[in-house]
């Protein structure tokens, strides 16, 4: 009964608060405890309690309640943050204001006027919310940023006591060195704090409010050319937040020490509840909301400590410590037992591969550890896996946009090809072909299934998609024959004349296919045997780019026959799937998206390096060859705006350099030469069997035939304002579609994007 008397007097606050039309005196405190001081309800009944209609007519109709209520509720979080919240009433009124705080945000946020309220300073009051004489006339916003980092290292509410009696004085709170108590041992503190479930629940109510504060990004349009910094954020990680070190490492710690299968007891998810998960789920929000904001990307911005603490680690143990538990759990969905549904699965994967991310992008150090031994395929394996699972969903196209992301990041790398090398033999199970093979055998094979079953939205990752192939294949020593086959079937699907000729874009996919068997036959050639005889076997494919029509007439011609799509949907080899493998189906209809910028072309994402002899990466000018000047990435339907006769223009344009580049004459020459050598051995040697050809290209060699190699040429990823942008839209479309209980930013006006329903 308590419980509801309290519900109902809480609520009958709420319609008080909306009722009267003349402002409230902030110094009623009768009137305004109700809201914290006696009742106890969750966040999901302050979400049902205090309906969105009521906020919005409180903001238009009595803005100074409004005022008032917000004003109120920092203060008493700033007064138990001095307190150290020494009794059980105290913590409940922190909680309450939290959740209270946590409901009111986004429509102060949705609103241009409200935007600026908590950057300002009430007269007359700025004094109560900090007693120190240096804070007076600090904006409210500050004053609540600063009352949440306290009360998230508060004896006895967030973190353990190290004291027998906790302290209860304001000085002793703020005498804490915070620093001795991180929630977890790892980077750089090596005690682990004993759990505490009701610890674990007050820390992921503060967070949920932090990332609240942190959502006004969400209600500001996109804007590439927006330079201005999110000032929740910058504030929250500058040097006026003493705690800034301790909690980015506690928040840190708390996602990589986190083990979602514990003890390993079968369905003990079902038995017990994991307060920790929640915490973790809010703690890698948190993470990768702060580090968005790079360093000094702004003019006279005060530097991110978190962006900068992130960037400074450095001590082996440390990168093996956070590398093994982002692989972990990434690969927890992975997990296979006897038992169906007997391991907990997680499901914030998006934000751990945005934070991974983040770790290759502002840590070389991390990069290149990651790189320098096979652990990087701890973290291969589950992207492409992510990858073929969500081929067939829109409502995950973000995802299928970080995973490429990151491994073209990756393959910019010399050691990530040289990786790929080693045999797969997980067997992962995945609707892909059977395969005996190397990890780079399933990355093929794996592209080559979005490329030719998955939807309409993923065309403009296909140059990203070949890209990552054409940077690792100087380095793969021996494709298989399942890997080889899909290469020469994109090859064939792609240089199809209608194909070629329906957008002047799509003759980059055959330039990327091309590279990447010239790459393996120069560097290669010995142990790529099964690539060999694919190619041999396809050679029309190849006699007929080098023929293919230049003027416009026959290009005109092949354009009206045009049957069907450019890739076949139907393979070209096997079609038996792994064992226990599931296929990759559309979302359920009603499903939530949120929408994406547009993906900068890969021209722009990526800049040229040339490989030197002595092992070292030289940065080549941008050119203006044909395959390089296109504005977009976009592999078909870019060019609508054209006219047929440019659009011939410049796929001729392409033509005749293709032929004439030295890379390419050279390629054909040697394709040429190879198949003469082939046909004259065949025929000397009578060999009728493809098992027989097979054994002798793979003892056979063309040493001393061959032309001296071109040198490697690496495309590198390179971020821009345009990605920028893409990556903001996509975290914070993340956070929205996962904080549904409660559902925080739900039918607020949101202008960052857009949320659709397919």
């Amino acid at each position: 009964m308590g419980n509801a008397d309290s519900k109902l007097n809480f609520r009958k606050a709420v319609v008080q608060l909306t009722t009267k039309t003349q402002p409230v005196e902030a110094s009623d405190d009768v009137f305004w405890d109700q809201f914290w001081v006696d009742s106890s309800t969750t966040v999901q009944d302050v979400f049902a309690l205090v309906p969105a209609a009521e906020i919005r007519a409180v903001r238009e109709e009595s803005p100074s309640n409004l005022a008032t209520l917000c004003y109120k509720a920092v203060e008493r979080l700033v007064r138990g943050a001095d307190s150290g919240c020494p009794s059980e009433k105290e913590r409940q009124t922190v909680l309450n204001c939290t959740r209270l705080l946590t409901r009111i945000l986004p429509y102060i946020f949705e609103d241009a006027d409200w935007r600026g309220f908590f950057w300002s300073t009430i007269p007359g009051r700025a004094g109560h919310l900090d007693h120190d004489a240096d804070d007076e006339g600090r904006p409210l916003a500050e004053s609540l940023l600063l009352a949440i980092a306290d009360l998230l290292f508060c004896p006895d509410f967030t973190i353990q006591s190290h004291k027998k009696n906790s302290p209860d004085t304001a000085d002793d709170i703020r005498a804490i060195d915070s620093c001795e108590y991180i929630w977890e041992a790892g980077v750089g503190f090596a005690q682990a704090p004993p759990l505490n479930y009701l610890h674990d629940l007050n820390r992921t109510e503060l967070l949920k409010l932090l990332l609240t504060c942190f959502s006004e990004a969400m209600y500001l349009p996109p804007s590439p050319e927006n330079k201005v910094l999110n000032p929740w954020i910058s504030f929250f990680c500058s040097t006026e937040n003493r705690h800034a070190l301790p909690l980015f490492t506690s928040l840190l710690n708390v996602v990589c020490a986190y083990d979602p299968v514990g003890y390993g007891i079968p369905y003990n998810h079902l038995l017990f509840s994991d307060y920790r998960e929640q915490l973790v789920e809010q703690a890698v929000q948190i993470l990768i909301v702060t580090l968005e904001h790079e360093a000094g990307s702004a003019a006279g911005g005060p530097d991110n400590l978190f962006v900068n603490y992130l960037s400074r680690i450095h001590r082996e143990e440390d990168l093996s410590f956070v590398l093994k538990g982002l692989a972990r759990l990434l690969n927890n969905p992975l997990i296979q037992t006897y038992l169906p549904r007997s391991t907990k699965k997680i499901q914030f994967h998006q934000e751990l591969l945005i934070l991974f991310w983040k770790f290759c992008d502002f840590n070389k150090k991390f990069l290149f550890f990651v790189l320098k031994s096979s652990d990087v395929l701890d973290m291969l394996v589950p992207i492409l896996f992510y990858l073929n699972d969500a081929r067939a969903d829109q409502s995950r196209l973000g995802l299928m946009h970080i995973g490429v992301f990151i491994l073209l990041l990756l393959s910019g790398e010399r050691n990530f090809g040289v990786r790929l090398n080693k045999p797969y033999a997980l067997r992962v199970p995945m609707d892909i072909p059977v395969f005996t093979g190397t990890h780079a055998d399933l990355l093929i094979v794996i592209f080559h299934k979005i490329i030719s079953s998955g939807h309409q939205r993923l065309q403009p990752l296909f140059d990203c998609l070949l890209t990552i192939i054409v940077n690792i294949s100087p380095y793969l020593k021996s494709l298989s024959m399942v890997a080889a086959n899909k290469l020469l079937h994109l090859l064939e699907a792609f240089s199809t004349p209608w194909f070629l000729f329906s957008s002047p874009q799509n003759h980059h996919l055959v330039f990327f296919l091309l590279e990447v068997c010239n790459n393996i036959i120069q560097y290669q050639f010995d142990g790529n045997f099964n690539l060999v005889y694919a190619i041999i076997r396809k050679r029309s494919v190849f006699h007929q780019l080098a023929n293919l029509p230049s003027d416009t007439a026959s290009i005109q011609r092949a354009l009206q026959k045009k049957k069907r799509t450019g890739i076949s949907r139907t393979n070209s080899v096997e079609n038996e799937s792994m064992e226990g493998s599931r296929p990759a189906v559309p979302a359920e209809p009603g499903t939530l998206k949120a929408s994406l910028e547009a993906t900068p072309g890969i021209d722009k994402i990526t800049e040229k390096s040339q490989v030197s002899q002595d092992g070292t990466m030289v940065t080549l000018p941008h050119s203006d060859s044909p395959h390089t000047s296109t504005k977009s990435g976009i592999a078909a339907g870019a060019s609508d705006s054209e006219s047929n006769s440019e659009r011939d223009h410049k796929v001729s344009r392409w033509l005749v350099s293709l032929t004439h580049t030295q890379k390419f004459s050279c390629f054909f020459l040697q394709l040429k030469l190879i198949c003469s050598v082939m046909q004259f051995i065949v025929v000397l040697r009578g060999l009728t069997d493809e098992s027989e050809i097979l054994k002798f290209l793979q003892h056979g060699t063309l040493v001393g035939l061959l032309p001296v190699p071109h040198p490697i040429l690496i495309r590198k990823y390179q971020a821009n304002a345009g990605t920028a942008m893409w990556f903001r839209t996509y975290i914070w479309g993340v956070i929205y579609l996962r904080n549904v209980d409660p559902p925080i930013w739900y039918d607020t006006d949101i202008r960052l994007f857009e949320i659709q329903r397919i």
